[in-house]
């Protein structure tokens, strides 16, 4: 399975955010690639106010405050 995660530099949420990712990561195996938003204009207007956004198969799971639960529910599922 690979998971997205949308992020840009300079954003403490988002490091944050990839940390816990990577928490779960531990539970479940999967990948992670990363999308800067800043490299492509569609993205950073869809994602901008919303990073970071973590998506599994097309699909938004979550974005803005990760947190552990949620993303272990949806990425189990």
């Amino acid at each position: 399975m690979i998971v997205k995660f949308f992020s840009r530099a300079n954003c403490p949420l988002c490091v944050e955010g990839l940390q816990t990712l990577k928490l779960v990561q531990e539970d479940i195996p999967f990948d992670i690639n990363i999308v800067d938003i800043e490299q492509d204009d569609d993205i950073h207007e869809k994602y901008m106010l919303m990073i970071p956004v973590v998506e599994k198969d097309g699909a938004v799971i979550q974005y803005g405050n990760l947190d552990y639960a949620t993303l272990l529910e949806q990425l189990s599922s």
